[in-house]
C-alpha cells in the first residue's frame, strides 16, 4: 500500500518510514501542507492512506485536511497532541476517518492504518433499502445523502454508515462490538473511542441529541421520535 506522510520532523518521518516499510508500505513524505497538496496533485487515488501530523508549519493541519478531502476521497489519519473531544470531532467534522494522539504505540498505528484501509467499501452493510426515514431524518442509501427537515447533512463515510446502521432498526440496540465490526469491519478494541467520537458527532452535526441513546455497558441504539 502507498502511504502519503505528512510530518514535518525529519526525524519522526524518517523512524516512522522505516517502520512502516518494513510492514510492507511505500511512503511518500510530505514535510508540509503545501508538499501534501503537491503530492495529491498527480496521485489524486494513488494513496491508500494520508497520516497527517496537525503540528506543520505552514499551515494548520484542520485547514489541510479540509483540502485533501476536497481533492480525494482517501482515508486521512490526523495524529495531534490534542486529547480532548472537541478536538477530535472538529477534525472528523473536516473529513478526517479516525485519529492518533501523540505519543502513541507503533503497533496501534498500524493497526488504525489497516482498520481505515478496510473502510472503502461505499456499500452499507446489511441494507436492502434505497431510502429510510427516521422522523424528519431523511437516509438516502444510494446516494449516500442525508437531510433534516429537507436541509442536507454533510457527513464522513463512517459517520454515514453508522447512522445507516442504526436507522435500519430503530429501537434496537447494537452492542458497540457489533458495531465496530459492522462498521468498521475490525474487532480491534481501541475502536472503541473512535465510536464514541462518531456518536457524539453525528448527534451534533444532526441537532438531535437525542436520536442515538446511549445504552450504558452495551451500546447504541436509535429513537424514533414521537409522532
Amino acid at each position: 500500500m502507498r502511504l502519503l506522510l505528512v510530518e514535518d520532523d525529519n526525524h519522526v518521518a524518517a523512524a516512522l518510514s522505516a517502520v512502516l516499510a518494513r510492514h510492507g508500505f511505500d511512503v511518500t513524505h510530505a514535510r508540509n501542507g503545501e508538499e501534501a497538496l503537491r503530492a495529491l496533485v498527480p496521485e489524486a487515488d494513488g494513496f491508500g492512506v494520508i497520516l497527517l501530523d496537525l503540528g506543520l508549519p505552514d499551515q494548520d493541519g484542520y485547514e489541510v485536511c479540509g483540502k485533501i478531502r476536497k481533492r480525494t476521497g482517501t482515508p486521512v489519519i490526523m495524529v495531534t497532541a490534542r486529547a480532548d473531544v472537541r478536538s477530535r470531532i472538529h477534525g472528523l467534522n473536516l473529513g478526517a476517518d479516525d485519529y492518533v494522539v501523540k505519543p502513541y504505540d507503533t503497533g496501534e498505528l498500524l493497526a488504525r492504518i489497516h482498520a481505515v484501509s478496510r473502510r472503502t467499501v461505499q456499500d452499507v452493510p446489511g441494507s436492502g433499502e434505497a431510502e429510510l426515514w427516521i422522523g424528519s431524518v431523511r437516509i438516502e442509501l444510494p446516494t449516500r445523502q442525508v437531510s433534516v427537515n429537507g436541509v442536507a447533512v454533510p457527513l464522513t463515510r463512517k459517520e454515514f454508515d453508522l447512522l445507516a446502521l442504526l436507522a435500519q432498526r430503530p429501537g434496537v440496540v447494537f452492542r458497540r462490538e457489533q458495531i465496530i465490526s459492522e462498521v468498521w469491519r475490525t474487532s480491534w478494541e481501541g475502536t472503541g473511542r473512535t465510536l464514541e467520537v462518531h456518536v457524539a458527532s453525528l448527534r451534533a452535526k444532526l441537532r438531535l441529541p437525542a436520536l442515538i441513546e446511549t445504552v450504558r455497558g452495551v451500546g447504541y441504539r436509535l429513537v424514533e421520535p414521537a409522532a
